[in-house]
């Protein structure tokens, strides 16, 4: 498929680019982003919950009552599970939530969701992006110009860029990655996604990799 390519006003250059049908047209397989998309998730978590256990709490290790004839539960000291402020039973612990999923998964994955974005008209590409000193106001300025303004917008950068980061760093609906870090989850969690001119050679040299 073939895309006008905007310039920082939104409006036309005249130029075209061609998106990688084996990468923007592809028949989307969804257990894959969910996968990915969980992966992504799963490797945010910190694992560092924790409650302690019977053993762990202080406390005298008196039995409190008799074990029968009192009309009550069993119970043995002051930090049985049964009572207020006692042990929790089975509680959490550290543990590592991340798990390993093949590279030709996640680069699936990408190029599904990256395919539903272009076959719901979801991708504009605009003339590489820089600016001379960060502008958040020069920021809001070119997503209103391309009519994203109101939607949660992810910008795709042919590489790092200090000022563009900057700009947009403040703005809620706005995510700023470059073109070798895209992951599926940006993708799926962004109702636009603007690409730069020059990040459309990086994410077809990415995932056309064998």
């Amino acid at each position: 498929m073939e895309l006008s390519i905007l310039d920082k006003k939104g409006q036309d250059t005249g130029k075209k680019i061609a998106l990688n049908d084996a990468i923007f047209g592809i028949e989307p397989n969804d257990h894959v982003i969910w996968l990915d998309v969980k992966q992504y998730l799963a490797n945010q978590r910190q694992g560092t919950h924790k409650s302690k256990e019977r053993s762990e709490l202080s406390g005298s290790t008196r039995k409190l009552i008799r074990q029968k004839g009192g009309g009550g539960a069993r119970r043995g000291d002051i930090n049985s599970p049964v009572l207020v402020g006692g042990a929790r039973v089975f509680g959490p612990k550290p543990r590592d939530y991340s798990f390993k999923l093949n590279k030709k998964v996640k680069q699936l994955a990408r190029k599904s969701a990256l395919s539903y974005k272009a076959k719901d008209n979801q991708i504009l590409v605009v003339e590489d992006l820089s600016f001379d000193a960060p502008k958040t106001k020069d920021f809001v300025a070119l997503t209103k110009d391309l009519q994203v303004a109101d939607k949660k917008v992810l910008f795709v950068l042919p590489g790092q860029n200090k000022n563009v980061y900057l700009s947009a760093r403040n703005l809620q609906k706005v995510n700023i990655i470059s073109a070798s870090e895209l992951n599926t989850y940006s993708i799926m969690n962004s109702a636009s996604i603007i690409l730069c001119e020059s990040s459309v050679a990086v994410i077809d040299n990415l995932l056309n990799k064998a």
